[in-house]
């Protein structure tokens, strides 16, 4: 139970530092509640990923587009919507659902897990994090 526990925190540790450095990038700018959620989301794909190894990639980046976008919308429902932090915004992008996901984002986010996918095969082959 310790290492299942020791796991989650490092995988929570890459993936938030991850996402936010993808946000950095992108948006030039992040905040902690985002960087938490991309650490859950990382720890939740190599999950699925460890036990779908010979699953396909294309698969693999609808699962992801899929887990990224429903984590981002219950994030963003709590965080913009029940807190009001206003956080990040979509009504301005074309085919959104109350401003928190956009159809654009969930196919970046589907083109993202190409390399997630990668990077949580490596994590778990050549460190044996399970």
């Amino acid at each position: 139970m310790k290492k299942q526990i020791w796991c989650c925190m490092k995988l929570l540790s890459v993936g938030g530092a991850l996402y936010g450095g993808i946000e950095l990038l992108w948006r030039k700018y992040t905040h902690w509640s985002m960087i938490l959620t991309g650490g859950i989301c990382f720890t939740i794909l190599f999950k699925i990923f460890a036990r779908m190894t010979s699953c396909s990639l294309w698969i693999k980046c609808c699962i992801g587009s899929t887990v990224i976008t429903y984590v981002e919308f219950i994030s963003g429902f709590f965080l913009n919507y029940c807190l009001r932090w206003k956080v990040w915004d979509y009504s301005h992008c074309r085919f959104n659902f109350c401003g928190q996901i956009c159809l654009i984002y969930s196919i970046f986010w589907g083109l993202l897990t190409v390399p997630v996918s990668a990077l949580c095969r490596f994590l778990h082959r050549k460190l044996h994090w399970e």
